[in-house]
C-alpha cells in the first residue's frame, strides 16, 4: 500500500515520534505532527543505546550525525557498592555485526532527529484533547480549538501518554517501585566505560556522554524524592559517587528526578489509533532499550504500512512482528530488577560466576533484526 491521500497524526516530537516520521517520509502520506512542549530544548540528561539502537538510526539515515557527537562505549563495568569488580563486557564485540553501543546527551540526540526530519510540519505548544472514531478515520480535537481527521493517528507521546488516556480507556503506567535520579556531572576520566555499582536494589551507573560530561544515574526506592539521597548515595557507594554528586552543589539545574514506570497492554491499537514506544511498552531502563524499541517500532511500521493492503491490516501485522520482542525485553527487565534485589553476598557470588553469561542471554535475540 503506498500512503497517498492518507492523513497521519504523530503525536510526540520525542525519539519514537520523529523517529517515525523519518520513516514514514518515503511512504507518501501526509503527515502532521503535534508537541506539547512549547519548542526545542536543551534541557535532559544523557542516553545510551545499545547496537540495536544505532542499527536503526542506519536504517533511518540518522547515525552519521549522532555519531558526529556521541561518545562510543567500548566495555561495560559492574562492581558492588564497594567497587569490587562483579564482572566486565566488552559491548564492542558482544555487538559486533549489529552497531557500535553511544552515549550522549539527550538533547543533542533530539536535535540530530530534527535536523534529520527536516522541514516536517511539527507543531509545538500543541495537543489532542479528543479521539472519536468515525468509521475508518479518526476526529480530533487540539488544545487550540483547532480540529483534523485522520486516517491513523500514532500515539508516540511517551509513559505518561495523552493518547492512551484518551483512546485506551485511561490505562496509565504503573510505578516499578523505583524513584530514579539523573543529573549531568564533569567528566574525570578519558576510558569509554560504563560503570554500574550494584547496592541492594539500588544502583549508581555513570556513563560518559561528551569530552566533558559524564551521565550519572541512581535509582532509589519508592519514596519520591526522599531528603537526605545524596547522603546515602556518598555513604553507600565508593567513588566516583561523591565527586559526581558534587557536581549537584554547584548546579542542580541538570537534575531530573521520577519514579521508573512500566506500560503493559493488551493491545496497542484501537481502530486506526496505535500506540508505539514508550507509550505502549516502557519498561524498567535496566536494560537500556527503552529508544531501541521506539526505533525498531518507527522502522516495523514504516515496512508494515508499506506491505499491506490497508491500515488495520498494517496494523495487526505491525503488532504481531513487535509483540515477541518487545515481550522478551519487559521479561528481562523484570529478571534483571529481582536479581538486583538479592541479598548482597549472594548477588555478588551469582554475577561473579555467571553475570557475562546472563547478559549475553539477555540481549541475546535483540542482536538479530526486528
Amino acid at each position: 500500500m503506498r500512503g497517498n491521500d492518507v492523513r497521519v497524526l504523530i503525536v510526540g516530537g520525542g525519539i519514537a515520534g520523529l523517529a517515525t516520521v523519518a520513516a514514514l517520509r518515503e511512504w507518501g502520506a501526509t503527515v502532521d505532527v503535534a508537541e506539547r512542549a512549547p519548542g526545542p530544548t536543551d534541557s535532559g540528561t544523557g542516553i545510551y543505546l545499545t547496537g540495536n539502537a544505532t542499527r536503526m538510526l542506519d536504517v533511518l539515515g540518522l547515525r552519521e550525525p549522532i555519531a558526529d557527537v556521541a561518545v562510543e562505549i567500548t566495555r561495560q563495568r559492574s562492581a558492588n557498592q564497594r567497587g569490587r569488580r562483579l564482572f566486565d563486557i566488552d559491548v564492542t564485540a558482544l555487538w559486533q555485526g549489529v552497531g557500535p553501543c553511544v552515549s550522549l546527551p539527550r538533547a543533542q540526540l533530539h536535535r540530530a532527529l530534527l535536523a534529520g526530519v527536516g522541514d516536517a510540519p511539527i507543531r509545538w505548544g500543541h495537543h489532542p484533547i479528543a479521539l472519536s472514531q468515525e468509521g475508518a478515520r479518526v476526529a480530533v480535537e487540539f488544545s487550540d480549538g483547532s480540529t483534523g481527521r485522520y486516517d491513523l493517528v500514532i500515539g508516540a507521546d511517551g509513559v505518561n501518554s495523552t493518547v492512551r488516556r484518551l483512546a485506551f480507556d485511561g490505562q496509565a503506567a504503573r510505578n516499578l517501585g523505583q524513584y530514579a535520579y539523573r543529573w549531568v556531572a564533569p567528566r574525570i576520566d578519558d576510558e569509554p566505560f560504563w560503570s554500574v555499582q550494584l547496592g541492594r536494589g539500588r544502583q549508581f551507573l555513570t556513563i560518559p556522554i561528551s569530552a566533558e560530561q559524564t551521565y550519572c544515574y541512581y535509582n532509589d526506592g519508592p519514596v519520591a524524592d526522599r531528603p537526605g539521597w545524596r547522603d546515602d548515595v556518598a555513604a553507600s557507594f565508593t567513588e566516583p559517587a561523591t565527586i559526581m554528586l558534587k557536581a549537584l552543589d554547584h548546579d542542580d539545574s541538570t537534575l531530573h528526578a521520577g519514579p521508573n514506570q512500566e506500560v503493559v497492554l493488551d493491545s496497542w491499537s484501537r481502530g486506526p489509533v496505535l500506540l508505539i514506544g514508550d507509550a505502549a511498552h516502557a519498561t524498567s531502563p535496566n536494560m537500556a532499550q527503552g529508544a531501541a524499541m521506539a526505533l525498531e517500532d518507527a522502522v516495523v511500521l514504516a515496512s508494515s504500512l508499506t506491505a499491506a493492503d490497508s491500515v488495520a491490516e498494517a496494523l495487526r501485522g505491525y503488532e504481531a512482528r513487535r509483540r515477541p520482542r518487545t515481550n522478551w525485553v519487559l521479561s528481562q527487565t523484570h529478571r534483571r530488577d529481582k536479581a538486583t534485589g538479592l541479598p548482597p553476598a549472594l548477588r555478588d557470588l551469582v554475577m561473579r560466576r555467571l553475570g557475562e553469561q546472563m547478559f549475553r542471554s539477555n540481549y541475546g535475540p535483540l542482536f538479530t533484526q526486528p
